[in-house]
């Protein structure tokens, strides 16, 4: 395609005498393939339209150098067409691919022709705003392929969970009647070295058993299976219950849980599931000891409130002096599999210093209190293990009708 034939085709409502001037001021050049004759983030000032050849587009998506293709671009069609109007970094860089013809129009030169030809500026106009056109269905196709790709992902992935997780869940099943039967057995418990190693087989059975349950619930908040058994619910008492679980963790690291509760006439109760919520009070509790070092504080506290969006509520929030949580993991606190810090440090314990689960805990925490029309929040000043600037974790629950409100037991 000779240059004239290409400048017309590049800007078809451009009259000929400027197609001519304009081609006075182009030069044609050929290059080997893998030239690069646009990279990203460099300040070019080059206008190309293909002769013969070929270029792909590449664009670099991580900060380790990635880059992902984009598209072709074949013989009548052009690049940089940006630099034309806009005095800024190229958006993406342009390889050959094959031995290449160009012809190339440098940026001050098209402008000196602008200044003097309203026409050919319209025209120019016109050309770029098309290709932002095309260049938006382009992103907006990959992104819609990119996100397709995802959700088949995410749903093969969860697929998969609730398959394995009914898998294990027979066999863990079975580990666990036996446990039983040989604790019982009366050769077990006369021998206590016996007896232990039962005992111990069987807390990881039970762990084991967590984590088949913990799958199983992130899949049900997933497809929106979940089932709620509603009952009218005083939390503080589903709270305290839960306390009691962490007793001996508490005492083995010399942690202390503060409790403050509001002192009120009633006592206000919601509608929920109490072994949902246990669930929901026992993750939040594990997490504030995990995560705060041997000697320190937890703060509970459980009160009514007036929230923006729920109005009148009970909140329960738990407060630690722990590691906190940085800026950079915030967003994705609540996220399935999420896991903060470094992974290589993964310890499983469900008390010990900065031990940690599969990362579902607060995901499934999420699900369970939206499931009851309430929110979980969270805060952090930022995450320094010598500091320990701590975490705080805000549930909110709407209650019944204040006429449902119950009397407090220390009322007589």
């Amino acid at each position: 395609m000779d240059s004239i034939s290409l400048l017309h085709q590049a800007f078809p409502d451009m009259a000929t005498e400027a197609i001519q001037q304009l081609n006075t001021l182009s030069r044609v050049k050929a290059y080997p393939e893998g030239t690069v004759l646009c990279a990203e983030g460099a300040y070019e000032n080059t206008f190309y339209l293909i002769m013969e050849g070929e270029v792909e587009i590449l664009k670099l998506f991580d900060s380790a150098g990635g880059e992902k293709f984009i598209r072709h671009l074949n013989n009548g069609e052009f690049f940089g067409e940006m630099s034309i109007i806009v005095d800024g970094p190229r958006t993406a860089t342009v390889r050959t691919t094959r031995p290449t013809t160009v012809l190339e129009i440098d940026r001050d030169s098209i402008m000196k022709m602008l200044r003097t030809s309203p026409e050919m500026a319209l025209a120019m106009v016109r050309t770029t705003i098309d290709r932002l056109r095309v260049n938006d269905r382009l992103q907006i196709e990959e992104m819609r392929r990119a996100y397709e790709a995802l959700q088949r992902l995410d749903r093969a992935k969860l697929d998969f969970i609730q398959v394995a997780a009914h898998e294990l869940r027979t066999p863990i099943t079975i580990i666990r009647g036996y446990r039983d039967v040989l604790s019982s057995h009366p050769m077990v418990k006369k021998d206590a070295d016996l007896l232990r190693i039962i005992n111990g087989m069987g807390e990881g059975t039970e762990r084991m058993f967590e984590i088949v349950n913990s799958m199983l619930d992130v899949s049900k908040i997933d497809n929106q299976t979940l089932q709620v058994a509603f009952v009218p619910v005083l939390p503080r008492m589903v709270f305290s219950e839960t306390l009691h679980t962490f007793e001996k963790a508490c005492a083995q690291r010399n942690i202390t849980i503060r409790q403050h509760h509001q002192k009120s006439p009633t006592v206000p109760f919601i509608h929920g599931d109490p072994v949902l919520l246990n669930k929901v009070f026992y993750q939040l509790l594990s997490n504030a000891i995990k995560y705060s070092p041997d000697g320190s504080v937890i703060d509970v506290i459980t009160r009514e409130a007036m929230d923006f969006e729920l109005g009148h509520c009970f909140e329960i929030i738990v407060a630690d002096h722990g590691i906190g949580i940085g800026p950079d993991q915030m967003p994705f606190i609540f996220e399935k599999f999420y896991q903060g810090g470094n992974v290589s440090l993964h310890s499983s314990s469900k008390t010990a210093f900065r031990g940690g689960g599969p990362g579902l805990g607060l995901a499934i925490s999420k699900g369970i209190i939206e499931a009851h029309g309430g929110k979980i929040e969270v805060d952090s000043p930022g995450r320094d293990e010598k500091t320990c600037p701590g975490t705080t974790f805000r549930v909110v629950l709407p209650v019944g009708k204040p006429e449902e409100s119950l009397k407090s037991p220390n009322d007589g």
